[in-house]
């Protein structure tokens, strides 16, 4: 049963990664190794998973098909917010879910649109997230890392928080 305290982590998260348009999804390499590709997120009301278009017949498929443990990572460098995800991914082809998250844009890369017999959405169920907010102008941090410097202390730019779900 979801608390207060998460629904409350859910809608903090997704205040910093909603207008990040782009993550970079890593997935596992048949041979171990991680690959990154950009992804473009669905935008939707968040409940805990985020959600992604992709081509069935995709590499990722098949990275997610033999382990379904992904990173997500976001970076908004002019609000300073860094964003860190990892979840589960799961494949999911169902048209309902398809017309509720379809945007015109798609058919730059499905041109057949809802009915592209390849088009199939990731789904990733969020774990954990750590997020990075500095809260402050480039001034005011230079102006910060430079009193850290003075003084011998560690700078600490702003808001570091880890989110278990």
């Amino acid at each position: 049963m979801e608390t207060q305290t998460q629904r409350n982590e859910l809608k903090k998260l997704w205040e910093k990664v909603k207008d990040i348009k782009v993550a970079m999804m890593t997935t596992h390499e048949s041979n171990g190794s991680l690959r990154s590709r950009p992804m473009y997120t669905q935008e939707r009301e968040f409940d805990g998973n985020i959600w992604f278009f992709t081509k069935d017949d995709s590499p990722k498929i098949a990275e997610i098909n033999k382990d379904a443990q992904i990173n997500l990572s976001y970076a908004d460098l002019d609000e300073d917010t860094y964003v860190s995800v990892s979840g589960t991914a799961q494949v999911v082809k169902n048209k309902e879910k398809t017309k509720e998250l379809w945007n015109p844009a798609l058919k730059a890369w499905f041109p057949k649109g809802i009915d592209d017999p390849h088009l199939a959405l990731i789904k990733i169920n969020v774990d954990y997230a750590e997020y990075w907010d500095a809260h402050s102008g480039k001034m005011v941090q230079l102006l910060g890392m430079t009193k850290s410097v003075l003084e011998g202390k560690e700078y600490r730019p702003g808001e570091n928080r880890k989110l278990n779900f």
